[in-house]
């Protein structure tokens, strides 16, 4: 890093960065409203639709100097380990504009507010579209966002079971077709448009999974049910069905289980069992069905659809927070490392997008794992070449691309640097080099 930016070594010393996290969450605003700039300047992004959703991330550890280190609901599958919530902002195109952290018991329905307030202060009122998972508005700040001045517009997904409060309008309504597998419905209400769509695939996706889940029960149960020598204790019953009850999931709701009274014996009389064949058909009849929520996004229902899909951004996002970035677990103790550390993975991506938009200009077939692979081949080397007179002459190297290498780097089209000037190190230093090696390595 040294000889690339022509700086001194200590530049790049471990120490030195890891103590310059203390200082860098200071700037995240600034460095946030710069890359927007940037980014409008380098591939023209728009930032008036925006994307919101939240994930969490893990810490290794009691984390007792760490206040928003909480027990919490944990996307990562970790329940036993304390968290923080990061809730994201980020363009269609996939560029971050701004970031919170917040305590790991956070309530997902009660962070947009900040949000709100947070773009707005740092980037100036606009007419911004809020395309939003079901889960993250309540009723409350939709209304806000519908009365205040101006009016901020969204697009969410609802839950479901607002679907029976219309459905008797939704079936006067049409399909139209917008794909060989989507089928979509715009239903206008008060201020307001209902989108439902259907997709064919993802209806065959959500039977298979619920019937396959269906299956595994109805097995366990009949395992449970059978005559045995020594029949099942009530409490061992009940202890196995809890066991079955968490691997179902969902599919629970869909059998009536009979259980035997407090100390009644446990047989095919006191324990039964019944397939609710109707609410499994009508559970079927709405699989693959999303009910979308609209205001002030327009009224073309195939539009709608077609913006709300693009929250798949904003997931693939976290996917490569957590993956390449390595965003979790985080060792870090102290808050102000923690901060430092998503921001430095936030930046990270930052640098991600930006290669991933340069590709598909320069090179649509490749993606930014296979380019930072490909290229982490060429390597940074100091030649040591021993003179006459006791001193060394040091060559700093980086190895020649090779045929793959340099396809990419002429696809992008990007030039290394060049090469180096040779440096000529006194005997003393070279001396005194040598011994910090030597036990750096020890």
């Amino acid at each position: 890093m040294d000889q690339l930016l022509d700086e001194d070594f200590a530049v790049a010393a471990k120490n030195r960065l890891y103590e310059c996290l203390d200082r860098l969450d200071a700037h995240r605003g600034a460095l946030l409203t710069h890359l927007q700039a940037r980014w409008k300047d380098l591939f023209g992004a728009t930032y008036n639709l925006l994307l919101y959703d939240l994930t969490s991330s893990y810490f290794e550890g009691e984390m007792e100097q760490a206040p928003k280190a909480k027990h919490g609901y944990s996307r990562d599958r970790r329940p036993d380990c304390r968290q923080v919530i990061i809730a994201v902002v980020l363009s269609v195109e996939g560029f971050p504009l701004a970031y919170e952290i917040m305590p790991g018991n956070t309530n997902d329905k009660t962070t947009l507010r900040l949000f709100l307030e947070k773009i707005q202060a740092q980037y100036g009122q606009a007419n911004r579209i809020w395309i939003m998972d079901r889960g993250v508005p309540t009723e409350e700040i939709l209304k806000e966002m519908r009365q205040s001045d101006p009016p901020v517009s969204y697009l969410v997904g609802t839950p479901r079971a607002r679907w029976d409060q219309f459905k008797e309008e939704f079936e006067k309504v049409p399909w139209q077709k917008l794909r060989e597998t989507i089928e979509v419905k715009l239903l206008a209400q008060d201020q307001e448009v209902y989108v439902l769509a259907k997709s064919q695939g993802r209806r065959e996706k959500e039977t298979a999974i619920r019937r396959r889940k269906l299956v595994k029960l109805l097995r366990t149960l009949r395992v449970l049910r059978r005559t045995r020598q020594r029949p099942w204790r009530r409490d061992t019953l009940l202890h196995k069905l809890g066991a079955a009850h968490k691997e179902a999931g969902r599919a629970w709701a869909f059998v009536k289980i009979i259980l035997p009274a407090a100390r009644q014996p446990v047989n095919r009389q006191t324990f039964s069992f019944e397939l609710l064949k109707d609410k499994l058909r009508e559970a079927e009849h709405r699989d693959g069905h999303y009910l979308l929520r609209a205001f002030g996004a327009g009224d073309q229902a195939g539009s709608l659809w077609e913006m709300y899909m693009q929250l798949s951004e904003i997931e693939a996002a976290f996917k490569t927070l957590k993956s390449d970035l390595q965003l979790r677990p985080i060792r870090h103790h102290l808050e102000q490392r923690i901060e430092a550390h998503i921001l430095v993975c936030f930046l990270a991506y930052c640098l991600h997008v930006s290669l991933r938009k340069r590709l598909q200009a320069h090179a649509p077939g490749l993606t930014p794992r296979a380019v930072l692979e490909t290229l982490s081949g060429i390597l940074m080397l100091d030649v040591h070449l021993p003179l006459a007179d006791g001193r060394e002459l040091v060559l700093s190297r980086y190895t020649q691309p090779e045929p793959e290498q340099r396809l990419v780097l002429e696809k992008l089209p990007w030039e290394l640097p060049p090469q180096p000037p040779p440096r000529i190190r006194a005997q003393e230093a070279s001396a005194a080099l040598k011994s910090t090696e030597t036990k750096s390595k020890m």
